[in-house]
């Protein structure tokens, strides 16, 4: 997921989630709040675009961070969060399904403490494919939405502990 070796990927899951709205208007919307907050904004479309693989690294920590969790507790996590919530922020599962991240507030990655839990922030890179194109690697469980919503840490917490819980009882 992160540019520097840990990409988000592909396989199955659960919560995914639908574009920005409806129509073109909402898709494009959804590109650029996301290209937003590339250093170059055309360049970054351009590659999505071109890119075979139809990604490109945007990075973190300016509009939003992520939190990377292993896929072992993230599916569970996404599954709780879609009870507690209508929509959670954007979530983003890595090449082979090993990790799953999910776009927080910026300034969480600095304050996050978690065994097993990545954090991507300011100064680190993000793996994103193309809203709603299907690529043969990171793919969107949950889709960014135009207005930009993003899961709030704390409910992510609650989240992952009601999933931590519920793995070591065996229900997951």
């Amino acid at each position: 997921m992160t540019g520097t070796g840990t990409g988000t990927g592909t396989g199955s899951g659960a919560g995914t989630g639908s574009g920005a709205g409806t129509g073109a208007a909402g898709a494009r919307a959804v590109v650029e709040w996301l290209a937003s907050v590339a250093p170059d904004p055309d360049a970054c479309r351009w590659e999505w675009e071109r890119n075979p693989h139809g990604v490109a690294l945007l990075p973190a920590g300016r509009r939003w961070d992520v939190l990377i969790l292993p896929s072992e507790l993230g599916y569970p996590t996404l599954d709780v969060l879609t009870r507690l919530v209508d929509r959670p922020g954007p979530v983003l599962a890595d090449f082979g399904d090993s990790r799953m991240g999910f776009f927080v507030p910026p300034g969480t990655a600095a304050r996050w403490l978690g065994t097993g839990v990545r954090s991507a922030g300011p100064g680190t890179w993000i793996v994103v494919p193309y809203p709603g194109r299907v690529t043969g690697g990171v793919r969107w469980l949950v889709t960014p939405d135009a207005s930009g919503t993003l899961t709030d840490a704390a409910l992510l917490e609650l989240a992952m502990h009601e999933a931590a819980g519920q793995l070591a009882r065996g229900e997951g």
